[in-house]
Order: structure tokens, then C-alpha cells, then sequence
């Protein structure tokens, strides 16, 4: 049954993530909130408050318990049950435009205007590796079932598998002309679309 979730006004809303268990939306928007849905009693959602800028992406744990929201320069660890920011991550030197979070939920990896992708440490914050390699803005990045590689894409009109133990370029697969926005990889982990 299709239904509405209603609870933005005058903004756009850019990013939306569906819990594992399929109970909870986190959605992100150019108002600088994020919003927490009940997709089960259709409630009013509830509001997280990010005055570093527009919500450009957002993913949730496996665990469903926390969301990553993408928004200016940083990432920002959210605690969905108690609705508060737990950490703060900074570290790109441009807008924040991807994030993906591993299936064992210990590391993020994010993309940014910056050129660059960064894997992030969840549990203390630490910034583990800057995957450099994109001549242009990353958009976009999944990271395959088994937590071993990620894939990029970018408006260098390229997707770029990486290596997310130690940060190695393992392919670079072309095709595109144009700029690309998104990537999503199979369940299976062998075909990546873009």
C-alpha cells in the first residue's frame, strides 16, 4: 500500500535510508534537519537539528540503532533512539557528498566534492584512510556485502573500486560520459550499477 510521509514544508528533502528491519526512515534535507520516521505507526517524525548545512546523504547501521548524515565538510554519528549526535567527524575540505556504512557497522566510508573518499572508524572516530584517485567530485559510494571493497562514483564520469583494508585502487571501470551520481552493488557482490 502506498502511502505519504508528510513533515517537510518549504524544503527539499535530498536523502532518504531504510532501517534493516524496515521500521525506521532517516531522511536528510536542505533545511539542515533529519528526520526520523515510524514506518510502522506513521507517527509525526522526529527532528535531529544539523547547523552545519544541508543533509546531502545519510545511512543507517546494520544494527538500525545509529545513522550517519553527510552535510558540509563533515560526517555526524547519530544516536536514532535518543535522537542526539554522538560524534562529530571532520576531515574532508569540501562538501560531504556520500556515505555508506559497512555491513559489520565498525566503519563509514565517505565521498565528497574534495575528490576523495575516506574510511572512517564509527566506534572512536578516527579517520583511517583518504582513498585518493578521482580527478572530480565523488557522489556516490556502496560498499560490497562482505565489508571488503567499496565503489565510488564521480562526475570524473568513473567508478573506482578500492581496497578497504588498505586503501589500494583495485579497478577503475568506465563507460560513462557524463558525470555519475549514484552506485548501488548487488546482494551477491558481483555486479555494481551506476
Amino acid at each position: 500500500e502506498l502511502r505519504t510521509l508528510t513533515g517537510y514544508n518549504h524544503s527539499v528533502m535530498t536523502t532518504v535510508a531504510i532501517s534493516p528491519d524496515g521500521k525506521t526512515a532517516v531522511s536528510g534535507s536542505w533545511d539542515k534537519t533529519l528526520k526520523i520516521w515510524d514506518l510502522l505507526s506513521r507517527t509525526e517524525p522526529r527532528t535531529l537539528t544539523d547547523r552545519t548545512g544541508h543533509i546531502e546523504a545519510v545511512a543507517i547501521a546494520p544494527d538500525g540503532k545509529t545513522a550517519v548524515s553527510a552535510s558540509s565538510c563533515i560526517l555526524k554519528i547519530w544516536d536514532i533512539d535518543s535522537c542526539t549526535s554522538l560524534r562529530t567527524l571532520s576531515g574532508h575540505n569540501n562538501a560531504t557528498q556520500a556515505v555508506a556504512i559497512a555491513p559489520d557497522g565498525l566503519i563509514a566510508v565517505s565521498g565528497s566534492w574534495d575528490n576523495t573518499l575516506k574510511i572512517w572508524d564509527l566506534l572512536n572516530g578516527d579517520e583511517l584512510i583518504t582513498l585518493t584517485g578521482h580527478t572530480d567530485s565523488v557522489f556516490g559510494v556502496a560498499i560490497a556485502p562482505d565489508g571488503l571493497q567499496a565503489v565510488s562514483a564521480s562526475s570524473d564520469t568513473t567508478l573506482k573500486v578500492w581496497d578497504l583494508l588498505n586503501g589500494n585502487e583495485l579497478k577503475i571501470l568506465t563507460g560513462h560520459t557524463k558525470l555519475v551520481q549514484a552506485v548501488a552493488i548487488a546482494p551477491d557482490g558481483l555486479i555494481a550499477v551506476s
